[in-house]
């Protein structure tokens, strides 16, 4: 059964997730509290309906998906003056009259594709998305051999702070920020380092490259003073002529805030840094001759008593605990007990192997028993 071509009323009535678009099958909506919101397809999908079967959510390929083609992305004859992309090596070509819009092959057919709205066609996998990207990255919208540029087919689609769906567009507000639209969605940005946003690059540059806004907001003031930097104590702001620049005071000076300039610490909010603590390290006493003490000798070791009158400090003398020389040392050999040695069983019988039992009386090897040789045996040893 066809999804559509019937015109919805209130395509969230059903309480469903999802519902499809009035006349085009590469977009639905998406239903939030009974709310409809319109979402559309990656590049070459239709909507689909099933979450779970769909190739990307509830999108898939058009042979997957009983819809009409939609007047946006539809099979169409190549106009003349076109090239054909099925004639293409990579079955992609840009269209030759807007920059917006591309033909790819599919299935043997041309068919016309449009840009999502604020980009322009740059090429098969290649810019931000579905092979399109932002028009002021290069001189993709000049028709080659012909003057002046290509238009572009699709109008702008406006949300707040964006112009078109897709694009990055100045703060309404501030010369510091800016604003990355992306699907209609907007993030607010920020320039960093005392850059100013530039319309005419879609970027961050320096102050004296952006019209309009030659003043930078930390310079409103005074066009040549230093401006403290939030809490640093080494880095400020040196406004010239209008323009901030970043700057650290020389070692061992911070920046004053009062007097806007590097002083000697302290200042009123910045304190001397303190000097690292010192590292303790062992004391070596060495003998006379030079070279470490003797195995055997005490060890002297240096410790601080401070007396309550004198605030002097004495060397003590502490015997540590050493290992005698080793040609001292008893032989402990001679201490060491004795293995325990077997019982002395006379009526053993033939064969049995007795079991070791402890008996320090016994001195000397233990006996030992063999079983009487079988009859034609050959001995192992």
């Amino acid at each position: 059964a066809a999804q559509r071509n019937n015109l919805l009323t209130d395509p969230c009535q059903s309480k469903t997730r999802t519902a499809p678009h009035e006349t085009q099958c590469d977009a639905y909506y998406e239903c939030f509290d009974g709310q409809p919101y319109l979402q559309h397809c990656p590049n070459g999908l239709v909507y689909h309906g099933k979450r779970s079967s769909g190739l990307f959510g509830v999108c898939d390929y058009d042979f997957n998906v009983d819809c009409s083609p939609t007047p946006e992305r539809s099979y169409a004859q190549v106009s003349p003056g076109q090239d054909d992309p099925c004639d293409h090596p990579h079955g992609v070509v840009g269209d030759v009259q807007y920059c917006d819009r591309y033909w790819e092959c599919v299935s043997g057919q041309a068919q016309l594709y449009d840009c999502p709205n604020g980009l322009v066609f740059v090429g098969r996998n290649r810019g931000i998305a579905d092979g399109c990207d932002y028009p002021w990255r290069g001189a993709y919208c000049l028709a080659k051999g012909r003057a002046g540029e290509k238009a572009r087919a699709n109008t702008p689609i406006s949300t707040e702070h964006c112009d078109w769906l897709y694009g990055i567009f100045g703060h309404e507000t501030s010369c510091t920020r800016y604003w990355t639209c992306w699907n209609g969605t907007a993030t607010e940005q920020f320039c960093i380092g005392g850059l100013l946003y530039n319309e005419e690059t879609h970027a961050c540059d320096w102050p004296q490259n952006v019209q309009g806004c030659q003043k930078h907001p930390l310079c409103k003031d005074d066009p040549n003073a230093n401006v403290p930097l939030g809490q640093s104590c080494e880095r400020y702001w040196s406004c010239q002529g209008g323009y901030p620049r970043l700057q650290r005071c020389p070692a061992t000076l911070v920046f004053d805030k009062i007097s806007r300039r590097c002083v000697n610490p302290p200042t009123e909010d910045c304190e001397v840094p303190p000097p690292p603590p010192p590292t303790e390290q062992p004391e070596t006493q060495f003998r006379a001759g030079g070279g470490p003490p003797r195995r055997g000798s005490p060890t002297r070791t240096r410790q601080q008593v401070q007396e309550p009158s004198q605030q002097q400090f004495v060397e003590e003398v502490v015997e540590e605990p050493i290992a005698e020389d080793p040609r001292q040392r008893p032989n402990l050999a001679l201490s060491r007990p004795r293995r325990p040695q077997p019982f002395n069983l006379p009526n053993i019988p033939q064969g049995a192997i007795p079991i070791n039992f402890n008996n320090n009386n016994n001195e000397g090897p233990p006996p030992q028993f063999r079983p009487a040789p079988i009859e034609g045996a050959i001995p192992l040893n």
